[in-house]
This record gives C-alpha cells, structure tokens and sequence, in this order.
C-alpha cells in the first residue's frame, strides 16, 4: 500500500542542516520527516488528505532552538512594566514608564518593572529609590535591570521586605547604601529579599504566563526552549506550572527543563521526586541541575579576574565560596545529574571548571556534557580544559549586539574582542549552542544570527571579527547544536527523514540577501511536529 504523507512543504527552498545542503520539499508522517527531495518525487506522497503547504519561493529552515531562556519570564511581559524599550534613553522617561504601571495598578498593589540599562540614560545611573517614592508613594516598586541580576526598590517594597540601614548583607549578594541610606539597589541573591515580599502568584497565573511565553516564541519560529532555571520565580510552583500546561495542552513548543539547585532552589525535592536528566519525552524534559556562580558583565558583577577598568575596586561578586560549590558540584555529578552553570566572567568560568574537574576526577566522561551557561569571558587555557573535559558553552551571541559597546565601556579593549568566542568553540569540537537569555535580551533569533555572522553590535562597532561564523554554522548552533546541549541531537535540530518535524518558513531568504536584511526578517509560518502551529498571514488555513 502506498504511503502518503500527512502533510507536505513544497514549492521552496528547505535547508536541512548542517552539511545536508537543501530541498525542495519536505514530507511528514506521524510528527517526523517522512522525506525530503525535489517537488516532483515528493508529490508520489501526496494522498486525499494530506495537507499541502506552499512555500511560496521562501526559505525553511529547522526549527529554532532557544538553549537557554527564561520563556515563564518572558510570558510575563504583559502583566510587567516594559522598560526595555529602546526610546527610554533618559531618567525622567523611564520613570515616566514606571508612574504608568503605578496609575494602572489597584491600590497598594505591587508594580513591577525590567529591562532598562542606567548605562543608557542619560544619568549614566540606576534610579534611587527617593526618585521611586515620588511616582509611587503608596505602591510597592521593583524594577530590575535588563541583565535580571539587580534592580531597585522604592521605600514601600524596602519597607515590606524588611530591609533598613542596619540589614546584614546576604552571601552572594548586595544591599547598596550611600552615605548611609539606602539607594534601593539590591543586587544578586539581595533580591530574594524582595521577591519573598511580593505576593504569591497563582499557578494558573504561572501556565498563562507559560503559554504566553510558548506563543511568542513560535512568532519566531522557535519551537524548543531551555528553561534555565525552573524555580527562579516562585520555586517548586515553577515546576508545576510547566506540568500543568502539557496537561492543559497548553504548551506548544519543547521544552528542556532545568530545575533551580543550589541554596536558593528546590533541589532536594527534586531529588526526592526522582528526577533524573533526561526523564521525560519528546514534548518536555527534565534537564540539568541549575546553579549560579557570578552576576553580569553589563551590570559590573560578572566575577573577572582583573578588575572593571572604571572601578578598580570591582571584579565582580561570586555567590558561593569554591568549597560550597564544589560540594554542590560534586553531589549533583555523582548522582549522575548533567550540571548546567551560570559563568560570565573568567574567575567565575575558573571556579566553576575546577568544579566539574574535581567531580569528574581522573575519569573524565564527555558524554555527561556538563554545561557553563554564558561563558563570555574565558581564557585560551580555559577552553582548551574545556575540550579535554568535554565541558558545552551555552552562549548567548546576541550579548554583544546589545551589550557590546558597553562591554567595551566597563572592560576596555581586549576583554570583549575575545569574548563569546564562537569560532574557537568551534574550532574545538564544542558544539556551541544559540540563545538569547531572555527577557535579558531580545528573543529574536535573527539578531542572534546576525550577531554569530558579523560580529556588530547595534551600534555598529565590530567586536572580534575572528570569532565570526558562517549562516550555516550559525544556524547549526541554534538548531543542532542546541539539541545537542540537551541530549537531542538524534531527534532534532536537522530535517533529515527520522527527525521531528519541526520547521520555520521565513518572508527572508538569508541564505541569498545580506546579514543587514536579517535583522527585519520575520517568521511567517512555525511547524511543529509537522503541524502549523503559527501562522502569521492566516495563509495555512
């Protein structure tokens, strides 16, 4: 009997992946690709209710693959403040920004607010809480950075927080003071003693903000994600969450789960509920367990090993002391737990390295692909340990689009040239993976392979033009290897016959236009399981 496909891409241009070169059309059957190859072979596949999907001339590429992004945070855009905006160049419009959340909010309700960068004020500052208290008197405000790792509250939030003059400093953290008074800035794990103060989400409020999340993502063409730290928000809750909207079908897009470990996490219940890396299926999997060593090169608390070139005091805050995450390192690995951790800056890079060779030992086993998330700032030596040990970079190219010139601010000339070297984790067989770190940066993969292809920032300034890759080796670092970071490489990040169906249908050929026209293209159709599940000009039907 002949076989017909469920549905059919054809009438285009389809890159399979790196090192398999294009097609016309591809065919699907139970949620995997049945065939690729020329039009003509592939319409023998076609049967009376097969769904026929005409490219129109565009180009297909696999699915996108986000290694790692905080999508629940990203869900929540709508009920935040958006002081990401690029027109927030001044101190009075970001509070401008705010003093509209606070007209919107019922009263004494909490107003919460992110993304803006004091480097791109005109203040050259973070608000000061005084600044805070005189749009917001009687509201609780808490508005981070774009970087997530600090922010700043006004009275009301310090003063529900129980946070005053004489408060201790907590490990890993910061409560900033000026002569004296508190400025309202809380930076690293500070910040919990704000978020412990705010209400309780509920959890159908957490699967809304999921789907929310999941739905934005397949506007551009996104269909798996990394959660990279499940439990930041409001732990345990997180996680059920996510459960809840795969039983809601609710979440239409892969996900990769890390649950937050460490102090600060659930880990132990983790544990207790036998969680392992890996379990799960093709639709949601339980990932690494997720620890934080250092802050952001931006916000001046990336842990470096020299200091910050306008503040030669600073190099930076580390969360845990080496014996305290070593010991965490080395439970994690022996449990047999794939360990994924956060290291932005070369001291934070050292002490997390040292880590994983302690726990691995004189048996060093590749195949448990231990991750550093971000690595921006590593040196030669650290790499090349990084290769021997087998131990993935989890970049985030698109860093140095938005944050570049600023790099170069706080750090000088040297540092950021050799930062995020794609080309050399190439080079060395590490697969380096795609992603954004959202909401820190723009979800919008096509920056991000704008920023793997040229090096500019978005000012643009070219930062370490060795490290460039080509489109193909870009889009294989969003696609296969973002699979392979997460075990999948077998079931995704390629269309040959056998992997999951899963395809973006761009308006842009990037393949026959230059890196500047990427950065307008958009995502027209989004595939999921060889099933349209975005559709932005209603053409699908």
């Amino acid at each position: 009997m002949r076989i017909a496909a469920e549905s059919l891409l054809t009438g285009g241009k389809v890159f399979l992946g790196p090192g398999l070169g294009f097609a016309e059309a591809v065919a699907f059957w139970g949620g995997k690709v049945l065939a690729t190859g020329s039009a003509t072979d592939l319409s023998a596949l076609v049967g009376p209710d097969t769904r026929v999907i005409n490219l129109k001339g565009r180009l297909a590429v696999p699915g996108f693959n986000d290694a790692h992004q905080h999508m629940m945070s990203m869900g929540f855009g709508d009920l935040d403040v958006d002081l990401k905006d690029e027109s927030i160049d001044t101190l009075d419009k970001l509070l401008a920004a705010v003093k509209e959340g606070v007209d919107a909010a019922g009263p004494g309700e909490w107003v919460l607010g992110r993304g803006y960068d004091h480097f791109e004020l005109d203040v050259k500052r973070h608000p000061l809480r005084e600044e805070l208290d005189l749009i917001a008197p009687d509201h609780p405000v808490y508005i981070k950075r774009t970087c997530g790792h600090m922010g700043v509250a006004n009275s009301k939030a310090l003063e529900l927080a129980g946070i005053t003059e004489s408060s201790p400093q907590p490990a890993g953290g910061h409560i900033e003071s000026q002569n004296g008074k508190l400025t309202g800035l809380m930076q690293e794990t500070a910040q919990q003693l704000i978020t412990k103060a705010q209400p309780d989400d509920k959890l159908e409020t957490l699967v809304t903000a999921i789907e929310a999340g999941a739905r934005l993502n397949l506007s551009f063409g996104i269909t798996s994600c990394t959660d990279p730290a499940v439990g930041l928000r409001k732990g345990y809750m997180d996680w059920q969450a996510y459960l809840a909207a795969r039983r809601q079908n609710r979440l239409p897009i892969r996900m990769y789960l890390m649950p937050l470990a460490g102090a600060s996490g659930w880990p132990d219940r983790a544990i207790g509920m036998d969680l392992m890396t890996g379990d799960g299926d093709e639709w949601m999997r339980v990932g690494p367990m997720k620890l934080f060593t250092d802050g952001s090169a931006g916000g001046k608390t990336a842990a470096m090993s020299e200091p910050y070139i306008d503040d030669s005091e600073n190099t930076g805050i580390f969360i845990y002391g080496d014996e305290e995450l070593h010991g965490y390192i080395a439970d994690y690995h022996a449990r047999g737990f794939q360990i994924a951790t956060h290291a932005i800056g070369d001291a934070a890079i050292e002490q997390v390295l040292s880590g994983y060779e302690k726990a691995m030992g004189n048996t060093v086993d590749p195949s448990r692909r231990h991750r550093i998330e971000h690595c921006g700032f590593l040196t030669d030596d650290q790499l090349k340990r990084m290769a021997a040990a087998g131990i993935l970079p989890a970049p985030q190219p698109i860093f140095l689009y938005e944050f570049g010139d600023l790099y170069r601010n706080v750090l000088g000339s040297g540092r950021p040239e050799a930062s995020y070297p794609m080309r050399k984790w190439a080079d060395a067989g590490l697969n380096p993976s795609a992603s954004s770190d959202g909401p820190v940066s723009s979800t919008n993969p096509f920056r991000n392979l704008y920023t793997m292809v040229t090096r500019k920032t978005n000012k643009g300034t070219v930062i370490g033009a060795d490290q460039a890759l080509t489109l193909e080796e870009a889009i294989g670092a969003y696609t296969v290897n973002s699979a392979y970071g997460s075990f999948e490489e077998g079931i995704k990040g390629t269309l040959a016959p056998g992997m999951l169906g899963d395809v973006a249908v761009l308006d842009t050929d990037l393949f026959a236009t230059e890196p500047e026209a990427w950065l307008s293209a958009h995502c027209d159709l989004a595939i999921v399981g060889g099933a349209v599940a975005h559709d932005r000009l209603g053409e699908a039907g």
